[in-house]
């Protein structure tokens, strides 16, 4: 490794710890701030973090500190969301190859794409409700419509701009078209894929409170909504940090996950940076 690269890396990490240090130090801030105005809508990070307890990690060992309104809302919540994303990702891959390595295809589909994500998830709430009802499928397919287009986008994306020697080097060995895809397209497009993945993820979050907010009897966004027509203050904002560390937690999952699927990729985007 050259020095410059170890100065680049020794850079990054003590950005990293300095962004870490900012959320105690934001928190310390924020307490003695709100404690002296007396803020009502802003409690102190104390008692938000005593009203999160309560709420949802103050259970018995035998159901893992979790209480039982925190098993009615986080694992529904959960699962609507493992579920919409698994089948949005799913979905945008599959369409999202197909439409990259066929230019007739794309030119067709390619303008109702651009004007199905132009518009709005929320918009389409009240249609989902009258297509599904209340309950778990309009909430599933809430999260599987504003997921899927950063996934399908980079999945077309990436299928599209394949190196041509791969294509080629394939056609010459008469590869076949599955295994062309599977050892070509799929891994060449790959880092883009996991671009629009891993923005997915976040957007999966959103819409899972956004849908639990309007059709829904169980769940985060509906204890949001029961905190806030009670002028439970604390309550709320304690579902409001629950959905930042869930954030924070998905997200540095997805990366560890990213790390190991595309080792190869970050492998020899390191040795060309050392040349």
């Amino acid at each position: 490794m050259t020095l410059a690269a170890r100065r680049g890396r020794v850079s990054r990490f003590g950005t990293g710890l300095l962004w870490y240090w900012l959320i105690p130090v934001t928190a310390v801030v924020w307490e003695v701030t709100t404690r002296q105005l007396e803020a009502v809508y802003f409690p102190p990070p104390s008692v938000i973090v005593v009203r999160l307890h309560e709420m949802w990690f103050s259970g018995p060992l035998s159901q893992a500190f979790l209480t039982d309104e925190a098993l009615d809302d986080l694992v529904p919540s959960l699962t609507r969301l493992f579920v919409g994303w698994a089948a949005a990702a799913a979905a945008g891959v599959v369409v999202g190859l197909m439409l990259g390595r066929s230019a007739r295809l794309a030119a067709l589909v390619e303008p109702l794409l651009h004007f199905g994500r132009s518009v709005p998830p929320s918009t389409l709430l009240p249609v989902f409700l009258l297509l599904f009802k209340i309950g778990t499928p309009m909430q599933v397919a809430s999260i599987v419509y504003g997921v899927i287009w950063p996934v399908l986008i980079n999945s077309m994306d990436g299928a599209r701009y394949v190196d041509r020697q791969y294509i080629e080097t394939g056609t010459v060995f008469r590869v076949s078209t599955s295994q062309r895809i599977l050892r070509i397209i799929l891994p060449a497009a790959a880092p883009k894929i996991f671009a629009g993945l891993r923005l997915s993820v976040s957007l999966a979050l959103i819409m899972m409170v956004v849908s639990e907010l309007v059709g829904s009897s169980e769940g985060i966004g509906h204890r949001l909504l029961e905190a806030q027509s009670e002028f439970d203050i604390p309550a709320m904002w304690a579902g409001i940090v629950l959905l930042g560390v869930l954030g924070i937690v998905l997200n540095s999952a997805f990366i560890a996950v990213e790390r190991v699927v595309l080792s190869w990729h970050h492998q020899s985007r390191k040795a060309a940076s050392e040349l």
